[in-house]
């Protein structure tokens, strides 16, 4: 693929990302689970949580799709954009459960996407090694994060925990991917910034 039709294939990418057409490869974790019943405040706070995660999800699109653009093998390449449509099944289960609980995407998503976009694109074009480090620290991260919105989540909302623990794993894997296939440690530093991005992120989407 040169690279107009990778631009192309991107910012198709894009467009159904922030549009919402987007389907899932695997079928729904939550299958046929129901949940017991959610009050009002239980409901509130689970579509803000994975409100949450479907913004993690934006970005995910956003990173790999910026990495897999700037990689320099085409092994790396192809393990960005395989990683990505994985990350489409989770895009696509968090907005359907968002849909479920009566909840709404962020109104920020384009900013989202084109912010980590942009991050994508400087991790990709400081070498793939970085790049793959990158993919390591900040899959260890959403799987931090996840694992701690199975912890705020309503015990009752069987759903949306089953959605979530089954994101965990994936972004267990991926990082265990990236790091195998030769992903260098991040610096300390980088480590911090990262996490505050994160934190900011994450108190937004969670009202806006």
């Amino acid at each position: 693929m040169n690279t107009t039709d990778a631009l192309i294939v991107s910012l198709d990418n894009a467009l159904r990302t922030l549009s919402g057409a987007v389907h899932a490869a695997r079928p729904n974790p939550a299958g046929m689970l129901q949940d017991e019943t959610l009050d009002a405040g239980q409901r509130h706070e689970a579509a803000a949580l994975m409100r949450v995660n479907h913004v993690g999800e934006v970005c995910a699109q956003a990173l790999y799709q910026a990495q897999a653009l700037t990689a320099r093998t085409p092994d790396l390449r192809q393990q960005m954009e395989e990683a990505a449509r994985e990350e489409t099944d989770h895009l696509a289960w968090t907005q359907e459960r968002l849909a479920e609980l009566g909840g709404r995407v962020s109104w920020l998503n384009p900013l989202w996407y084109a912010g980590a976009f942009g991050i994508g694109l400087l991790a990709g074009r400081a070498g793939d090694a970085v790049s793959l480090g990158f993919v390591v620290e900040t899959e260890k991260q959403v799987e931090e994060h996840l694992a701690g919105h199975l912890s705020r989540l309503p015990a009752a909302d069987a759903r949306s925990r089953a959605i979530v623990g089954v994101m965990k794993d994936d972004e267990r894997r991926h990082a265990d991917a990236a790091g195998l296939a030769g992903g260098v440690d991040l610096p300390p530093p980088l480590r911090w910034l990262m996490r505050g991005a994160a934190r900011v992120m994450t108190a937004t989407a969670h009202r806006i």
